[in-house]
């Protein structure tokens, strides 16, 4: 590394500078409220919160569902990384399973409430089939089945990358040794995987619990702590202080699951280097978890099946004729057709910025000596920490009376934040395995570092910066929670238009829309992959 000249301490106070007025003061603003009353300051908010007891209600029924989804979901994940890397199942079969187990990522969690209701209300998909619902999806069964598809993806995606890193040469010895087989499980699969296991349990919780869309369409009567907070906030009479409280109550089991997760990876196992070669994986056990695993991705795509029947019916549940109508009906509607370009506008508009805001944050943090560059880090753990809904209500009060108020650029910003914490570090990962030496060459050749950056740096970071630009889109498109106190009529988009839907019964359109979503993020992978994969075919 070179030394710290004027342009990085420049660089990084504006992007510092760009986060506490888009971060931290939100933020601060929410505290503040919290304590704010008609005579001032005061704590008579969270008295009254504690005291009404709908709080711990709502509170503790967000504990016990969560945590009920995480521990399937965990369970569920676990499963299918692992068929996939200590099974010979067959590379299709593989390919089938991490591609369809990550499908839900690119549709809106307030979709998987509709879908749900048309695959097992009373009139859904599978309760016809069967002759009667078999059991009812308002309420806790709802919310526990909604949040294992939302966080089963990411779960699983956790488990597989860690999976990755394992030396399968352990196994052989402990054949060699002959060891059990729950010995051998233990001391060669599970006890190395215990920090990801605990990470993919603390992150489907928390996912689960700050998450607004689910229970908006299937919570029923179960109170949650996120409709609880909307209801607060956007019901016939908004209560801001209240809501801010509710917002802090939220907050502390994030904040207390990203503490345990930075413990948990303190134990990590390391090895000095990976074999991937599956040692003594037995017909049986192939047959055995490779179908349990499809299993689980069939069930899994089957609950969305209504996603693609129930728009091109004729009238469902009494005509199952196929029709485009309802589609062609959607395209010339222009009211829809605006949400959906507003929510395509947001979405280009977020991974071009927020691969800008990415790469130059993990540029300094990772290539530079400044002094104040572990600052990003502590950036990606707040940000990682806090609910969706707690920054959206951030930006409400702290751009309440601004002209900023109800803009895309309030949106975006938004989205960049909220999302910020993965793309950093995927960025910041990458710089860190590059040789340390190139700004050196560059500097005696001449160059400053702003052309070092350019001319190499920039060139063989491309892939991850590709990557950014997906996971920036994709999240965009789907965001729900945080964007439902930012929107206006003229800002509206598709997430949180699928809400106002709800309240006129029009699920054909619901649907549609939950398509265009899904269709154009498939787009968008389609072309990302590409692009790697011919990358990696040139390299």
């Amino acid at each position: 590394m070179i030394k710290t000249t004027m342009l990085m301490r420049g660089m990084a106070f504006l992007l510092l500078a760009t986060f506490v007025f888009l971060l931290a003061l939100p933020l601060g603003a929410v505290v503040l409220k919290s304590f704010e009353g008609v005579d001032g300051w005061t704590l008579h908010n969270y008295e009254q919160a504690l005291s009404s007891g709908v709080l711990k209600e709502v509170f503790f029924n967000s504990v016990w569902v969560s945590t009920i989804a995480a521990v399937i979901t965990t369970v569920l994940g676990f499963l299918l990384a692992y068929t996939i890397h200590f099974t010979n199942v067959a590379k299709p079969i593989k390919k089938f399973i991490r591609l369809g187990v990550t499908l839900p990522m690119l549709l809106p969690t307030i979709t998987y409430g509709f879908v749900l209701i048309y695959a097992f209300g009373n009139q859904g998909i599978f309760s016809r089939l069967f002759g009667q619902p078999l059991f009812t999806i308002y309420g806790f069964n709802g919310l526990v089945i909604g949040y294992v598809l939302y966080t089963l993806p990411a779960a699983f995606l956790l488990m597989h990358n860690a999976m990755q890193y394992m030396d399968h040469r352990f196994i052989i010895v402990s054949h060699l040794m002959h060891d059990g087989k729950w010995r051998r499980f233990y001391h060669t699969i599970l006890h190395p995987m215990l920090s990801p296991i605990g990470g993919a349990f603390i992150l489907a919780f928390i996912l689960s619990f700050t998450d607004y869309g689910i229970p908006a369409s299937v919570g029923g009567t179960y109170d949650v702590i996120a409709t609880t907070l909307y209801q607060t906030m956007l019901g016939s009479i908004p209560n801001f202080s209240q809501g801010a409280v509710i917002s802090i109550a939220m907050l502390a089991p994030a904040v207390l699951g990203m503490i345990t997760m930075g413990i948990l990876e303190r134990g990590n196992v390391s090895y000095k280097s990976v074999s991937q070669q599956v040692a003594f994986a037995s017909k049986t056990k192939t047959v055995l978890f490779g179908s349990g695993s499809v299993i689980v991705v069939i069930a899994l795509l089957a609950v969305f099946t209504p996603l693609i029947i129930v728009p091109f019916t004729t009238a469902y549940p009494f005509d199952f004729g196929f029709t485009l109508t309802h589609f062609q009906a959607v395209i010339q509607m222009p009211e829809l057709m605006n949400v959906y370009k507003n929510s395509l506008l947001v979405a280009v508009c977020t991974a071009l910025v927020g691969v800008v805001v990415a790469f130059i944050a993990g540029l300094l943090s990772a290539r530079t000596k400044l002094k104040n560059r572990q600052a990003f880090d502590v950036i990606a753990m707040i940000t990682n920490a806090v609910p969706g809904m707690v920054l959206g209500l951030g930006y409400l009060f702290f751009f309440n009376n601004s002209s900023l108020k109800g803009t895309f650029f309030i949106i975006i910003a938004y989205a960049i934040m909220h999302f910020f914490t993965t793309p950093f570090l995927m960025v910041k990962n990458a710089l860190q395995k590059m040789d340390p030496s190139w700004e050196v060459t560059g500097a005696l050749l001449r160059d400053s570092w702003l052309q070092t950056v350019y001319r190499v740096i920039l060139p063989n970071v491309k892939k991850t910066l590709v990557e950014v630009f997906s996971y920036y889109f994709i999240n965009a498109m789907v965001t729900v929670s945080g964007v439902i106190f930012l929107v206006t009529t003229h800002t509206v988009l598709v997430s949180t238009k699928i809400k106002e839907l709800q309240h006129f019964s029009k699920f054909n359109e619901i649907f549609i829309l939950s398509l265009f979503i899904l269709v154009t993020n498939i787009v968008v992978k389609i072309i990302c992959e590409f692009y790697l994969n011919r990358q990696s075919k040139r390299g």
